[in-house]
């Protein structure tokens, strides 16, 4: 019987020993114990606070794009709209992000030594980007231009496709994307023929000077009544402009900007019309041949033939 109850007390503390490594074992890996501290009402309660501040932030940010977008799209190109919802956006992010790191004890000012270390050295690798962003802000600010313009900045004319904050993307007549940096647009000037909803187009009308000129400035008077899509008003205007070749006449008309090309095949197409009517007569480029035979050399007379053997003298003279 002694030996029966020794065995049995040694068993009951083997296993109390066993249970007591399992269970400080347990703890250990599922970090109870820290878990037990981190779980106080204290805690409980500042997470709760926590998580209804980034709810009701979340909601502000929600309230506020809406209503600045709203707002945006009455007074501001769609671009630009879209960019100011994209800032807007960025900041709540952003704000949000820091928020998080303070709510466990990171040291924001740490951070922000970091963050301006780092910066100052993707300024200097990236000088040309930020000359971008800067250009783009003053380009979206100056309203220069908008999604379907027609513009030209150097050698380069194309339809606007998109205005960012880094550059413009066009594409020209031909179906071709191009890229232009927003820097090249502030140090370069920009033509936009799409700006005004009426435009003019000067056109020139050579005539002879064998012509009639006031037949000619009355047929060219007419030229603009012939033309459904050239506008009565601003009235067109026609006058001469000099001497070349063959005498200058132009011929200004004002259209609708997306009607150039429909307006200078009219124009053209009754000039021809106009002009065969009053008799004018556009000259065309021309050289005159004269072959000279051997019978004209013996025609020539003694005083010219004279003239050339001096002329002959003279140049053996210099030499």
């Amino acid at each position: 019987m002694l030996f029966l109850e020794t065995n049995t007390e040694e068993s009951v503390s083997t296993v109390e020993k066993v249970t007591e490594d399992v269970t400080a074992q347990t703890k250990s890996l599922l970090h109870i114990d820290d878990l037990a501290k981190l779980l106080t009402w204290t805690n409980l309660i500042k997470w709760s606070i926590s998580i209804l501040t980034i709810l009701a932030f979340f909601v502000l940010y929600k309230l506020i794009k809406r209503a600045i977008k709203k707002h945006a799209e009455t007074k501001f190109q769609k671009h630009t709209t879209m960019i100011i919802t994209k800032t807007i956006s960025y900041t709540y992010y952003a704000l949000m992000f820091m928020y998080v790191l303070s709510l466990f004890g990171i040291n924001l000012s740490a951070v922000w030594g970091a963050a301006g270390v780092a910066g100052l050295a993707i300024g200097f690798a990236a000088q040309t980007t930020i000359s971008n962003l800067i250009s783009g802000v003053f380009v979206l600010s100056e309203k220069v231009m908008k999604v379907g313009d027609y513009i030209s900045i150097g050698s380069t004319n194309g339809i606007v496709d998109s205005v960012g904050l880094l550059s413009v993307k066009v594409h020209t007549l031909d179906n071709q994307m191009v890229r232009i940096a927003n820097s090249t647009i502030i140090n370069n000037s920009l033509m936009n023929y799409s700006h005004f909803p009426k435009r003019r187009f000067v056109f020139e009308l050579p005539i002879s000077y064998d012509s009639d000129m006031e037949a000619a400035l009355k047929a060219a008077e007419k030229i603009p009544s012939m033309c459904p899509s050239v506008l009565k008003d601003p009235e067109p205007l026609a006058f001469f402009d000099g001497f070349n070749s063959a005498v200058t006449l132009r011929l200004a008309v004002w259209f609708n900007s997306p009607d150039l090309i429909k307006v200078k095949n009219e124009v053209y197409i009754n000039t021809v019309k106009a002009f065969n009517e009053a008799g004018v007569t556009i000259p065309f480029t021309r050289y005159d041949v004269k072959l000279v035979t051997d019978d004209d050399k013996k025609k020539t007379p003694a005083k010219t033939k004279a003239a050339e053997k001096k002329t002959a003298i003279k140049k053996t003279t210099k030499k």
